[in-house]
């Protein structure tokens, strides 16, 4: 965690600079998936700089969360800046143990954050608690390709993942308790793709 928190300290000053374009496709893409409702509330993990945040409907309340104090500090300016009320709250947080109460959000996003954290499964197992019977979970990530040949490149690769910034490799399938339930929406190029995983009703 310290070391997470490390990085992304260097990184707050140059973020939007550095992933704001590279990402956006992304972040449009699983913003339009939502589908949100006026009243719905959404919580983005890994909210970083707030990049997201004017992107969602108006009528959406927000919350985010991040461990890096300094990317916070440059979301709430944003939020401010850009007027942006239906942001309820932007929180130090550690989404492998969150403090919100169990079903606490219609729907709960995850970009390009999974296949980064120290304990993916943990983190999915507290996606799922905080998000409300009926709802779902929208994921922003890379998985392995069930292609042979790509499937063992990025596995070859794995061992890299350090440089490369997320785990090439990476099986979401693994992570989901009933697989029937994870649902690949769309791909928004050939890194990654944009996946949901349904609560039960």
């Amino acid at each position: 965690m310290q070391a997470v928190q490390a990085a992304y300290r260097r990184y707050a000053s140059i973020y939007d600079a550095l992933f704001g374009p590279v990402l956006h496709p992304g972040r449009k893409a699983v913003i339009e998936a939502l589908a949100c409702r006026p009243g719905e509330r959404v919580l983005e993990v890994g909210v970083g700089t707030g990049l997201s945040l004017p992107l969602y409907p108006r009528g959406t309340r927000l919350v985010g969360i991040d461990v890096s104090p300094e990317m916070l500090q440059k979301a709430r300016s944003r939020v401010a800046r850009l007027g942006l009320s239906n942001v309820e709250g932007l929180h130090e947080m550690d989404a492998e143990a969150m403090s919100f109460p169990d079903a606490s959000f219609d729907k709960v996003v995850a970009m390009y954050v999974v296949s980064v954290v120290r304990h993916p499964k943990r983190l999915m197992a507290e996606l799922q608690r905080v998000c409300r019977r009926g709802g779902a979970i929208f994921i922003v990530n890379h998985t392995r390709s069930e292609n042979a040949v790509l499937g063992g490149i990025e596995k070859a690769l794995a061992p890299l993942s350090g440089l490369v910034g997320f785990r090439p490799d990476f099986e979401m399938r693994e992570l989901v308790d009933d697989v029937g339930r994870l649902e690949h929406v769309r791909d928004i190029n050939f890194l990654w793709q944009v996946l949901r995983v349904q609560q039960p009703a």
